[in-house]
């Protein structure tokens, strides 16, 4: 892991951009940190980084006022990472039946969601093992937001990743809905009702997959970026409880 660049806030907060390999990211932290923290791995969306960030760094710094270092990295084809031709035909596709206004086929979520999860999953887990090794994160790790398929995937191969709060925002494939099944961490998910990009019933058997003894299902009347306050401050009572 190289840092490549460093500002410090009022808030005292330090927020510094680094680079591991080719995935660039970004990790928050208290600026006055002298006893290793617990870690938030805050999972973008897939619109990258730099058009995220507004929401991504008002995440992170609440998180730190909490107690907590954060960290994001650039998906994969997202940003000014390398671009994917079978990627970009996925999501034209995509988008062309969501214009049609008909069915979304299982086989356009298969080709979208799970080459991302398969290249994305590894690149959480080499940033955490990075992460992990500076002295200022010790630990526990929970998992917050992003593209949902690739928290369910985290939870499952991952046993650093001790509780997540996962956000029903974003098309699932049904082979993601199995493999929910054996995710037993803590669970907090949020679902906007009326979200435009995502399939309402999908989330739902998603949410009914979980082997979760403790999974809390938080929906909200409204569209996609209607997320209400006092919903994200519920996630942040239920690190709280998870990883403190």
């Amino acid at each position: 892991m190289q840092f490549i660049s460093e500002q410090r806030f009022d808030d005292d907060v330090r927020e510094r951009e680094f680079t591991l390999g080719e995935i660039p990211g970004i990790l928050w932290t208290p600026a006055s940190a002298v006893t290793p923290l617990p870690l938030i791995l805050l999972g973008p969306p897939p619109l990258g980084l730099r058009k995220a960030y507004p929401r991504l760094s008002a995440r992170a710094r609440h998180a730190v006022a909490e107690g907590y270092a954060a960290a994001t990295i650039e998906l994969p084809w997202s940003g000014d990472r390398p671009r994917s031709a079978a990627a970009d035909q996925a999501l034209a596709d995509l988008h062309r039946a969501l214009a049609a206004g008909g069915r979304i086929d299982d086989e356009i979520v298969d080709r979208l969601i799970l080459p991302l999860v398969d290249k994305a999953v590894p690149e959480w887990q080499a940033t955490l093992d990075a992460l992990l090794e500076l002295p200022e994160i010790g630990g526990p790790v929970g998992y917050s937001g992003g593209v949902i398929s690739i928290g369910v995937r985290l939870a499952i191969v991952d046993p650093r990743i001790s509780a997540a709060v996962l956000f029903a925002g974003s098309f699932v494939p049904r082979a993601i809905i199995e493999e929910a099944r054996q995710v037993t961490i803590p669970l907090h998910v949020l679902l906007q009702w009326d979200d435009e990009g995502n399939d309402r019933q999908m989330a739902l058997d998603l949410f009914d997959a979980f082997d979760s003894k403790e999974k809390t299902l938080h929906a909200n009347m409204g569209g996609h970026t209607g997320v209400p306050q006092f919903a994200g401050e519920e996630g942040n009572r239920f690190f709280t409880r998870h990883l403190k």
